[in-house]
């Protein structure tokens, strides 16, 4: 299968783009956490009581939870659109005699060498960002002048065997619905979409609710002096809450796009009822432009109002002030969420725009002129991106009422306006300027080959 794996990856490389981007973020981001609890474990017993603060090993543990987490789901993320990008290939495999077990196998060999490739400069990356990252802890006082980040490869080779692990799991669950179904199927559902959501995705989705309603409830009854477990039980509620919104997303989307689509239809009576009618008819994919969206809203904004909601409590309080340490620490992790929530955005949103090159052609040979086929897809990255911001501001509102209640006692947390604003503009602008950079490409081309298949 490995052949036949490059042979893909060489044929369609841009399909293996996102997935490249995902597993690269991810193993930079374990190599950058794991040398860094790596520095802390070699580091001299009397260096590690020099510092002040939790130290390297908490700051590391703290950093690492959350963003290890969004770093592999962008991972299951971009892996689900490889695979629909290459699902016709896997398809006519199936109609060739390709069995099931052979299939799998091709998709994990893909999973391997793309993970391979990138594995040199996550390793790079992740290593120079680890001693940045500790140096300014040093120059915080954070971690003593004699903690280094040390010369082993033992980081290096964990993240490669945890991200190898997490995308071969990933690869399972992706390739489960081409390797199942019947060779003489397989063609006819790479085609299509399923209206409804399976069960065993429902029950799931149900659960992540529920655990993320008992994250909440966890940091809403913490003390107010155990504020930082507060606040990363918060921030976790946020990411499965999140992850409900991925798997319950084409039940959500259904209703907004309902009520949402109805002013825009009475707006742009042209292209705004051809939008409209697009993304009803196709919620399980409007739902999967809308998750990265509501990904970048719910982290960012949920870790931006906890905190301003703590340095309010703080000056409440008379006790000191937030400091500028505890600032830096709250700005770096936002920085990298949203690093990682706008690479998984990026990747979504090229993927969904591309896979419907032949609806775009089939449209162009009905009449649409390309022109027209912008202003729907700009009415239709609009109304993903109303969509995402308002789960993802559900998402932070939840988590940062949590977070007020056990750091204030109130449940109405302090919003940084100027800031949130800057969110939802930041996330409107990528949405609808990948949507539409990705449009003009796709548009472009023989209508008549793009429908034969002939082209891609």
């Amino acid at each position: 299968m490995i052949p036949v794996a490059l042979g893909q990856m060489r044929r369609r490389p841009a399909a293996f783009a996102g997935l490249a981007c995902a597993l690269f973020l991810a193993i930079a981001t374990v190599t950058l956490f794991g040398s860094l609890l790596a520095a802390d474990v070699t580091a001299p017993a009397s260096a590690r009581r020099a510092a002040t603060g939790p130290g390297v090993a908490v700051i590391a543990g703290a950093f690492g939870e959350i963003a290890v987490l969004v770093a592999f789901f962008v991972v299951v993320n971009a892996l689900g659109f490889a695979l629909r990008q290459q699902h016709r290939e896997l398809a006519l495999l199936r109609t060739i005699a390709a069995t099931p077990r052979q299939t799998r196998r091709l998709v994990r060999a893909q999973v391997v060498v793309t993970a391979l490739l990138v594995a040199l400069p996550g390793w790079v990356v992740g290593g120079a960002a680890a001693r940045r990252f500790l140096a300014e802890l040093r120059r915080l006082g954070l971690a003593a002048p004699g903690v280094r980040v040390p010369g082993t490869p033992v980081p290096m080779l964990v993240a490669l065997a945890v991200t190898l692990a997490v995308g071969l799991a990933a690869s399972a669950v992706a390739a489960r619905r081409i390797s199942r179904i019947a060779p003489s199927a397989a063609l006819t559902a790479s085609s299509t979409e399923h209206g409804r959501t399976g069960a065993p995705r429902l029950l799931a989705g149900i659960g992540a609710l529920v655990g993320g309603g008992l994250l909440l409830r966890l940091a809403a009854t913490r003390p107010a002096e155990e504020m930082d477990k507060a606040g990363q039980a918060a921030l976790l509620a946020a990411v499965v809450l999140l992850v409900a919104v991925a798997l319950l997303g084409p039940l959500a989307v259904r209703f907004l796009v309902a009520v949402l689509g109805m002013p825009v239809r009475a707006l742009a009576p042209g292209a705004g009822w051809l939008a409209h009618a697009n993304l009803r008819g196709y919620a399980r994919r409007l739902s999967s432009a809308v998750v990265p969206v509501a990904l970048l809203v719910g982290l960012s904004g949920t870790m931006l109002i906890m905190t301003e909601t703590a340095e309010h409590a703080a000056r409440a309080t008379a006790t000191s002030v937030t400091s500028a340490t505890d600032v830096w620490l709250r700005q770096a992790e936002v920085a990298l969420l949203t690093c990682f929530a706008a690479v998984s955005t990026v990747n979504t949103l090229v993927a969904v725009t591309a896979e419907r090159r032949r609806e775009f052609a089939l449209l162009r040979l009905a009449g649409a002129h390309p022109w027209q086929l912008m202003r729907m897809l700009a009415v239709e990255a609009a109304l993903a991106t109303a969509v995402g911001v308002l789960l993802g501001a559900v998402v932070a509102g939840a988590a940062s009422a949590a977070f007020s209640t056990a750091s204030t006692g109130s449940v109405a947390p302090s919003v940084p306006m100027a800031a949130s604003w800057y969110i939802v503009a930041g996330a409107a602008a990528l949405t609808v300027l990948t949507v539409l950079g990705t449009g003009l490409r796709v548009v472009r081309g023989p209508a008549v080959e793009l429908v034969s298949g002939d082209r891609d």
